[in-house]
């Protein structure tokens, strides 16, 4: 019998803001506990801290670079031979999409599609009741903003419910005989950070455990981390510390949201008698600042605040070993993974490796997955202050009030999305590069949020040159295999995807 797949999607998630992590507050006590069954990576990473291209990259199995579509702007770019939806359609599985799309597949793709997205009025979900209408009209004048008030209509009107209830609906629909493959896919915790009664007043502001980071530490991150901090400034105005503080707990009381539909999404596979033959991945496709910095959202380059996000596997086929501390994996590995587990051929171009001998908890070559990679940056020079460019011109501020602050602002814009930057993680070291030559190398065991460069440190020069060894060879292993050569030549892949390991083994 072939396994039902259930991915659990969050947007804009951190990896490390749950108690199973160290955090203070108990934000996902559900997720904490299920995960333990699991196998639940510490060392898990998007192939680019941005929606769009994110998703594309699970779906596809292959990096940005390589399909295309780097930005939220070119979904309609997606370069590749065969994806997720495809492997599971022929495989013969009934499909569903329940929530944010934002990738280059249409809803009418899938056998079943309830899609909604961050505001009111996206998606194909029409308000009926009058809380939902109200709900509705709220969050279209969020203008993606915090909301300083719990947001109305309760916990039904919200989008992760709505978006389990139509999960259960597509659930009792399918045929019977049918397996399924079911992306349930959370606009949330994403801004704008908005949440209802009681998890409002959950993690009051005046209560928060205090942050890591602050503005000060800007300098010691570039250029484009001041400027955007700058931009908060204006946009946020002089409350800027306070509005942050009540975004954080917006942003902590979301998640045990999430949490608690979540389970519900879990109980409602148990009492239809599907939860143990059902592959369960939850993951997220980018994380964000949350504060860190001075600093909300995400936006400029690749800190392990954007990059490493939750990555749990729970399900038939699974060991239950909790908390994988060594092994680095990304969502460019879940393709791959998941053709392992159907016995298919991973589809040509596909860049990621099956980690399901990981899962499985047997015995797995390690030097396979000793190093994260992500990129970032659609290519360019860098603007700057000096360029005529402006935030309004540019689409980033949508509005201006007579000539006061901008009411909104969007994150990823031309200032952080262009350049080149690419990164690698091996153990305790991370470097960064970009196409300038511009270098970060970090110790993550002493400095995990990256605020002392050690990049020019002649203490760390042995460290810094066997990183860029490692990043080169990663940006090389992560090069578009497609086109093909047309004639004679036959390319060589290792069947789970591994470049280490001896391929006749």
């Amino acid at each position: 019998m072939k396994p039902n797949f259930l991915i659990m999607m969050t947007d804009q998630q951190r990896a490390d803001l749950r108690r199973s992590r160290g955090f203070p507050l108990d934000t996902m006590p559900f997720l904490d506990a299920w995960s333990s069954g699991g196998a639940d990576f510490d060392c898990a990473y998007t192939p680019n801290p941005t929606c769009l291209p994110a998703r594309v990259s699970m779906f596809t199995g292959r990096y940005p670079q390589s399909h295309r579509a780097r930005t939220n702007h070119n979904g309609e770019d997606a370069l590749y031979t065969s994806d997720l939806l495809d492997l599971f359609k022929s495989s013969g599985y009934a499909t569903a999409l329940c929530g944010k799309n934002h990738s280059h597949r249409h809803p009418g793709d899938f056998d079943y599609a309830q899609t909604s997205g961050h505001l009111g009025r996206e998606g194909n979900w029409t308000p009926s009741t009058d809380a939902e209408k109200e709900f509705v009209s709220f969050m279209d004048n969020t203008r993606h903003m915090e909301m300083h008030v719990p947001s109305p209509g309760g916990v039904e009107v919200q989008h992760p419910y709505r978006n389990v209830s139509a999960a259960l609906d597509f659930l009792d629909k399918k045929p019977a005989d049918k397996p399924f493959f079911l992306w349930l896919s959370f606009a949330e915790p994403h801004n704008p950070y908005q949440v209802p009664a009681p998890y409002f007043d959950m993690f009051p502001p005046d209560k928060l455990p205090p942050i890591n980071t602050g503005p000060k530490d800007l300098e010691n991150k570039g250029h484009k981390f001041s400027w955007i901090r700058g931009v908060w400034e204006k946009v946020l105005g002089p409350q800027i510390d306070k509005r942050i503080l009540r975004a954080r707990s917006n942003y902590y009381g979301m998640l045990r949201l999430i949490d608690d539909q979540f389970k519900r999404m879990i109980e409602g596979l148990q009492s239809r008698n599907l939860l143990d033959n059902t592959v369960v991945l939850y993951l997220s496709d980018h994380g964000d600042f949350v504060g860190e910095y001075g600093l909300i959202r995400k936006g400029p380059e690749l800190p392990e605040v954007l990059t490493r996000i939750p990555f749990i596997w729970k399900g038939p086929g699974v060991k239950a070993q909790g908390r994988i501390k060594n092994a680095c994996v990304n969502i460019v590995d879940i393709l791959p993974t998941i053709c392992d587990m159907l016995g298919a051929e991973i589809p040509f171009g596909v860049q990621g490796k099956s980690i399901l001998p990981i899962l499985g908890g047997e015995k797995y070559p390690q030097k396979e997955y000793e190093t994260a990679y992500s990129e970032s940056g659609y290519g360019g020079l860098y603007w700057d202050e000096q360029d005529s460019l402006d935030l309004v011109e540019e689409g980033a501020c949508k509005k201006y009030n007579d000539g006061g602050p901008p009411l909104t602002f969007d994150c990823l814009d031309s200032w952080t999305q262009c350049g080149q930057v690419r990164m690698v993680r091996r153990g305790r070291y991370k470097i960064q590069v970009d196409m300038l030559g511009n270098g970060y190398l970090y110790d993550l065991e002493t400095d995990p949020m990256e605020v002392k460069n050690l990049f020019n440190d002649l203490s760390f020069v042995t460290v810094k040159a066997e990183m860029l060894t490692e990043l080169n060879a990663a940006i090389m292993r992560a090069m578009d295999p497609i086109p093909a050569p047309r004639r004679r030549y036959h390319y060589k892949a290792h069947p789970k995807g591994w470049w280490f390991q001896d391929f006749h083994k």
